[in-house]
């Protein structure tokens, strides 16, 4: 349960730079300063870190948007002091202000009760207010210091898991205005207090943003506000949280936008899309009795026993079809023509689901998931489990060759062309990611890989998240991790997946495989779940929390589930349907789910990858003199560039909007107009 004042720690570095139009007052003789020079303000973040949570929440939200920031670690002796030369300066006759924003740990953030401490707050706060920057205090309690009443003047210091907060009237006509409902804490867990926080009352010069109802429930208190103060403003924040937490992911980019006064590097998005596949094919079915699948590999027994496998009908085609029509959101269709070929020859030539997919063709985005399914890495030794890669006589590694893995690739395509699916071959999912790095048996890439996908024009094949988190190359091709949902692809019913989930995340003693207690990523249930009801009441709303958590976190990276999923009790649509509830009474209309196919996603982490590379080596300059903002990247590296609704991109003799509008701000990957060497932006009066 974290509490104000947490320990002090942490850094990182960089160069970037913007800017205001402010008084000189304190650098210019007052006789002079009419005729001084707008100064010059860096487009860059000075953090100021102590190791606590709420400081590493404001640096993932800077870092994962994209916005440059230079780390000073409380905790290093070594580190710079802070004083008027370090935070400021003159170029080419104009002063300039090294940091458009700061974020510090609480409203003390050197300590005045030593010398050297308050020194340096005093240099801080001087740059404040000389330069008009703003400063986030990430925690701290509520008290005058701050402008808010002690608690015991009709606040509340305590627990606030599963409190309703609310942006206010202020909040939602400033940098909040993106948020429609109440802002909940989260309360994942009975046993455990997940947030902890202080609601006090606001006095003079104090704005609140965010409230919460405070004792009978008649009046209100704040958790988050503006306190205007001795020429400087501070954004005062009175509850714990971390990078992690639902209430800091939804409100991080309203705390960006105020302390970089809506001009800032970075952009964010709220990104959302699911593949669906093994569409055509058929999926096996978990025995319950065995707690394996038969004709998985790993499981004893091969496929004796298996019970029916699990694929689609029309009738569920047709469905699918309705409710994305219902739900606003188009799925990705994942499919293997081949394996639907075979379903219909072993059928009498029949097969209503193809004939009703494909009559609903428009209504889909379609990707590649090659022909048959096959496991398209090394040759499979399934005479041991798990299985391992099979080897030659000289004990080298027997790999899937090129031209099977290309005739995979090929047939899928063109069959989709030829039924006039809307493919684009740049895409493509292989089977169980296969092809790609499988650890511990596969530890590298299918050598014959690469060339198969060059023959293809495949840009972009998909990897799973959970083992590939990070985009890499593929020969000329790139990763797209995708996150796989606690869905499984072999399950039809509530209760068979209830029963799968059981023995993932069960104890040995319980009945469970164990296997929760062994893998450091995982945590055992504390009782089985009923198999009748634990699905809805259990893992539903666990699936959806996790997906909405990548939602709101800037994260571009699809979501994958199972034609099997769509199938029978059709499991998947109470995730997929609590996730856009969740999200639509959240969120204004004004910030809509972006829902981009796999190439978009691609070249949005490949985007932030060079972003990242050119803000790391320095090469990275950005400055705001008055309304004008300019923007040097490295030629070919797209700058992610955001600023209010209003401003125009500069041309040589004309101005054109910019950007594209999200959540109540313009922002675009930006690069420079012809015959330009910087990016230039005219800011709205």
């Amino acid at each position: 349960m974290a509490r104000p004042r947490p320990g002090r720690a942490a850094g990182g570095r960089f160069i970037v730079a913007a800017t205001a139009a402010v008084t000189l007052a304190g650098i210019l003789p007052a006789a002079h300063a009419a005729a001084a020079p707008v100064p010059r303000i860096d487009l860059v973040v000075l953090v100021v870190d102590d190791g606590s949570a709420a400081v590493d929440a404001i640096v993932s939200e800077l870092a994962g948007t994209g916005v440059p920031h230079r780390t000073l670690d409380l905790n290093d002796p070594a580190r710079p002091r802070v004083d008027a030369s370090f935070l400021s300066d003159t170029v080419d006759g104009r002063p300039r202000a090294r940091f458009q924003g700061v974020v510090v740990p609480d409203e003390d953030p050197f300590g005045a009760d030593t010398a050297a401490g308050a020194a340096e707050n005093a240099a801080l706060f001087a740059y404040e207010r000389t330069f008009g920057i703003r400063q986030v205090d990430t925690y701290t309690w509520s008290h005058p210091g701050v402008g808010l009443e002690y608690v015991d003047n009709g606040g509340y210091a305590g627990v606030l898991d599963g409190a309703r907060s609310a942006v206010t009237t202020a909040g939602r006509a400033g940098v909040f205005g993106y948020l429609d409902g109440p802002v909940t804490f989260e309360d994942n867990s009975p046993l455990v207090a997940e947030s902890y926080g202080y609601a006090g009352r606001p006095r003079e010069g104090f704005t609140s943003l965010l409230d919460a109802p405070v004792g009978d429930g008649s009046s209100r208190a704040s958790l988050i506000g503006e306190y205007t103060h001795d020429g400087r403003r501070e954004l005062v924040v009175t509850f714990a949280y971390n990078r992690h937490q639902r209430q800091f992911r939804v409100l991080a980019r309203g705390i960006v936008e105020w302390l970089t006064q809506g001009v800032h590097l970075g952009q964010s998005r709220n990104y959302f899309s699911v593949h669906i596949d093994d569409v055509f094919a058929p999926d096996a079915r978990w025995d319950t009795a065995r707690n394996c699948t038969p004709g998985d590999i790993d499981c004893p027994g091969g496929g004796d026993g298996a019970g029916a496998p699990i694929r689609m009908t029309a009738a569920d085609a047709a469905h699918a079809a309705a409710w994305q029509r219902s739900a606003g959101f188009t799925l990705d269709m994942v499919h293997n023509a081949g394996a639907g070929e075979e379903w219909k020859a072993e059928h009498q030539g029949s097969d209503p689901l193809t004939d009703r997919l494909l009559a609903d063709k428009a209504q889909y985005r379609w990707i590649n998931h090659t022909y048959t399914h096959p496991f398209l890495g090394c040759v499979q030794d399934a005479s041991t489990v798990p299985w391992k890669c099979a080897t030659d006589t000289a004990g080298n590694t027997r790999w899937v060759g090129r031209a099977e893995i290309s005739a995979q690739i090929r047939d899928n395509h063109e069959w989709a062309v030829r039924k006039g699916l809307p493919v684009d071959r740049t895409e493509l999912v292989t089977g169980e990611h296969s092809g790609l790095k499988t650890l511990p048996q596969q530890p590298v890439d299918n050598p014959n890989l690469a060339g198969a996908l060059a023959d293809n024009g495949v840009k972009w094949i998909a990897s799973d998240n959970s083992r590939e988190p990070r985009q890499r190359p593929v020969g000329a091709a790139r990763t797209v991790p995708r996150h796989p949902m606690n869905v499984y692809y072999n399950v039809g019913t509530a209760a068979e997946m209830a029963d799968e989930y059981n023995w993932i995340y069960t104890a040995a003693d319980d009945g469970g495989s164990g296997v929760c207690e062994t893998d450091p990523a995982s945590t055992c249930l504390p009782e089985p779940l009923d198999t009748a009801t634990g699905y809805a009441s259990y893992i539903v709303p666990q699936e959806a929390r996790t997906a909405l958590g990548h939602v709101v976190a800037n994260d571009p990276r699809p979501h994958y589930a199972h034609q099997s999923n769509l199938a029978e009790e059709r499991l998947l649509y109470p995730v997929l349907d609590k996730v856009l509830a969740d999200y639509r009474a959240l969120f204004a209309d004004s910030a809509p789910v972006v829902n981009p196919r796999q190439r978009e996603a691609g070249t949005e982490l490949q985007r932030r990858a060079a972003w990242e590379r050119a803000l790391a080596d320095g090469q990275v300059t950005a400055y705001r003199i008055g309304g004008t903002v300019t923007v040097k990247a490295p030629s070919g590296v797209a700058a992610p560039v955001t600023a209010p609704e209003g401003t125009r991109k500069q041309r040589l003799l004309t101005t054109t909007v910019f950007g594209s509008a999200y959540a109540g701000t313009r922002s675009e990957w930006a690069t420079p107009e012809p015959l330009q060497s910087a990016i230039t932006l005219r800011l709205p009066a």
